[in-house]
């Protein structure tokens, strides 16, 4: 059965949760799907759609509205939220990925891995609505993994 028979809104403006986890999405710009989905999945695209990204790492759909979904095979890149691998990017943009982060908390570097990062997202060198899947500033996941790892290492 289609998760998307129930819907009303056929342009998924309306539509705030995913159809398949439930999870309520954030909207992306258009210019993330067109940048990181997959050839055949991009001739699909409905560019007068909105679309929402869902965060739920146990979910495969990353981009959804009511009309229509793409999952994570029908990107070119891995999804930080959805792909728990090593190498898989935290910080899209400068190419930081868990392994990174990882060894920079165990080796005391973390804050310093931040403030890179701060300070290129405040010199305005960032792409993150072309590079990160979620559409936005991927600051806040590496914030939030180093800090996860720094408590790991105190525990």
């Amino acid at each position: 059965m289609d998760p998307n028979c129930c819907a009303s809104d056929t342009h998924g403006q309306n539509v705030t949760s995913c159809p398949v986890s439930g999870t309520r999405g954030k909207a992306v710009p258009l210019i993330t799907l067109k940048a990181l989905l997959s050839p055949p999945a991009l001739v699909r695209l409905t560019p007068e759609d909105a679309f929402r990204f869902c965060p739920d790492p146990t979910c495969d759909v990353v981009y959804f509205n009511a009309a229509q979904t793409y999952r994570t095979g029908d990107l070119k890149v891995p999804v930080f939220q959805k792909d728990q691998a090593p190498g898989v990017p935290v910080c899209s943009c400068f190419g930081h990925t868990r392994a990174d982060l990882s060894a920079a908390a165990a080796s005391g570097t973390g804050q310093a891995l931040e403030a890179s990062v701060r300070a290129h997202v405040q010199a305005g060198r960032c792409g993150c609505e072309v590079n990160n899947p979620q559409g936005g500033c991927c600051l806040g996941n590496v914030v939030t993994v180093l800090r996860g790892l720094g408590r790991q290492e105190q525990a």
